[in-house]
């Protein structure tokens, strides 16, 4: 048999037999098989089985494996390129809700999409020459402009084509999104999920009045100690403890800012009683009172719950902050046309597809976590989208959340403040 085929099978057969999605009811944890197929599911650990495994330590090792065998395709299967696309993105657009109806609207092409553990590390494939392999690349709005197009790592989209997708946008992007463009006013990527991200309290304890004025503050609070939880996402930890201690993480630190974010890091973990990268575990301390709130979150993190009915689990948006008065972070999501030597046509073709409709609600309910998307201003878009829905996204306060935060960017100091946040991160 074909060593590449082999491949294939072995790793498909691995996906479908230990694909599992984990999301969280009231009552209880809930597992269910994923659909078999070419695209994984969201895999959390419960902080009480030793045996499972983090989301992210599933993407790396699925990662791994798919990036190897899309490797050994390569050679043979260059001749070919329109029937083949290879999808590098954040979970969701991985999902069968999402690559089932282009597979059925592109017979015989091998449509595959693998998900990624965070952006530098999906940069860094683009950098190690997989560029020969990826045809999308969907990451965070400042990579693109800022890395992707000056390193020739992505190219251009057609503006003809995909400018008018624009114009039934929601106000954010109707403009155009300036991120979505080079100096040179190429268009180098179209936006579509987004969302505030800053931190997620229960209303029930600390009510949301409370939680804006006081906004990062809150987590300095001596009467906070041992009722928080951080949600140990590294680079989202680095950008809200500076900003917990009235920096800008996006300028770059001199000697005494890097001494104050050290404190800052310091005392937000000595007094917070659980740490852990599992949003499902963080979710349910949070639910089940053993925590009032937790440290980095947002939408994106406090939808699951809340789509269950637990609305006083609700994401949080300071109303200032050290950013031109602004507290809060919104990050965005840019997908982008990889500068493959060997390109695929299907690459633009899928873009345009997930400008549908029912494939923007896909995408942005995908993965037991739910987020806005920019074509929610196409009413077509939107009234997919019933109450309950539009509640666990804080439909009702998104507008008001967007106007108190700054764009998601490269920490400036990434290097150093990496450095001091791992080493009081161990203690």
């Amino acid at each position: 048999m074909n060593r590449n085929i082999l491949l294939d099978l072995l790793l498909n057969n691995w996906k479908t037999r230990f694909q599992v999605r984990l999301y969280y009811v009231p009552t209880a944890i809930h597992l269910s098989l994923g659909a078999c197929g070419h695209s994984h599911q969201m895999f959390t650990k419960l902080r009480s089985s030793p045996m499972s495994m983090t989301r992210r330590s599933f993407n790396k090792a699925l990662g791994a494996m798919a990036g190897a065998a899309a490797l050994g395709r390569m050679g043979s299967a260059a001749a070919s390129r329109n029937d083949q696309l290879n999808i590098l993105c954040w979970e969701g657009y991985n999902t069968d809700d999402v690559l089932e109806p282009f597979r059925s609207m592109h017979a015989g092409a091998v449509v595959r999409a693998e998900s990624g553990t965070s952006d530098p590390d999906m940069i860094n494939k683009l950098r190690a020459g997989e560029v020969k392999v990826w045809d999308l690349i969907n990451l965070n709005q400042p990579w693109a402009r800022n890395q992707l197009m000056p390193e020739g790592l992505i190219k251009p989209l057609d503006k003809e084509r995909f400018l008018p997708y624009f114009e039934k946008m929601s106000n954010l992007f109707s403009a155009p999104y300036p991120l979505a463009f080079n100096d040179s006013q190429e268009l180098i990527g179209m936006p579509q999920r987004f969302g505030p991200f800053s931190f997620v309290v229960n209303t029930d304890k600390i009510s949301r009045e409370m939680a804006e004025d006081q906004g990062w503050k809150l987590f300095l609070d001596p009467a906070m100690k041992d009722r928080y939880g951080v949600l140990t996402y590294d680079n989202w930890n680095i950008i809200h403890m500076a900003l917990t201690g009235d920096q800008n993480p996006f300028k770059p630190m001199d000697e005494a800012g890097l001494e104050t974010f050290a404190g800052t890091a310091k005392q937000i973990f000595d007094n917070s009683k659980l740490m852990t990268d599992d949003l499902v575990a963080m979710n349910t301390a949070l639910i089940n009172g053993e925590i009032d709130a937790y440290f980095t979150g947002g939408t994106y993190t406090a939808s699951p719950a809340r789509l269950d009915g637990l609305t006083n689990i609700r994401a949080i948006t300071p109303n200032s902050g050290p950013i031109d008065g602004k507290g809060g972070v919104v990050w965005i999501e840019l997908t982008s046309l990889v500068n493959n030597p060997d390109p695929s046509t299907l690459a633009e073709d899928f873009l345009e597809f997930v400008q549908k409709p029912e494939i923007c609600k896909a995408v942005g309910f995908a993965e037991g976590t739910y987020n806005p998307v920019a074509q929610m201003g196409d009413p077509d878009v939107f009234s997919l989208w019933d109450a309950d829905e539009l509640d666990s996204i804080q439909w009702d306060s998104l507008d008001e959340e967007l106007s108190r935060s700054v764009e998601y960017d490269v920490v400036a100091s990434y290097d150093e403040l990496i450095k001091i946040y791992s080493a009081v991160k161990r203690g």
